[in-house]
């Protein structure tokens, strides 16, 4: 008998049953215990003074700047290595990043990383000229295709990228970085 009790709940749901009920009311009162929380954390957070948050986000504006020439500066460095694959990927998080302090300064938060839409949201703020956007849709392109060998139809994003690219990726970054500086100077 007890053989046959202990194969039954090893083959039943740990959910079933009386075992299974007192499981059930405890993640539930988690659940609700943690919702609880996550509600009371929003109302803080919603009278928490703006000009405090806009403070740190400008704070934090310096440092998507910061990152952002030193992506520029590592994108040059893969360049004179030979590495032209790395030399465009770091062109392009060079050219988010600038723009991400952009929507850090302002007061806002970006996601995604692509450089076209980035550019594109800020048209309330500071105007994109067609140009800039042509260098963004470039930019844009070298984010999967030179990191990862299935972004390519065969072999390795290293035997793909040339010098020409890299440094023509460095001066889309640059221009955008240069955008950037710009908007920042507001």
């Amino acid at each position: 008998m007890h053989i046959a009790v202990a194969r039954q709940r090893k083959d039943a749901s740990p959910w079933q049953g009386e075992v299974g009920a007192q499981r059930r009311v405890r993640v539930e009162h988690a659940v609700h215990v943690g919702a609880t929380r996550c509600v009371a954390r929003k109302a803080t957070l919603a009278r928490t003074n703006v000009s405090v948050m806009r403070a740190a986000m400008a704070r934090r504006a310096k440092d998507w700047w910061r990152q952002a020439e030193v992506d520029l500066a590592f994108s040059r460095h893969a360049l004179a290595g030979g590495y032209y694959d790395w030399a465009c990927f770091a062109a392009q998080q060079a050219a988010e990043k600038g723009l991400k302090a952009v929507y850090e300064h302002m007061g806002n938060e970006a996601w995604g990383h692509s450089v076209t839409q980035l550019l594109e949201g800020l048209s309330d703020f500071v105007k994109a000229d067609e140009e800039q956007l042509d260098r963004a849709r470039q930019l844009d392109k070298l984010y999967i295709t030179t990191r990862y060998p299935n972004g390519l139809p065969a072999g390795a994003p290293a035997d793909f990228f040339t010098r020409e690219e890299a440094e023509r990726a460095i001066a889309h970054a640059e221009a955008i970085l240069e955008f950037c500086r710009g908007a920042l100077s507001r």
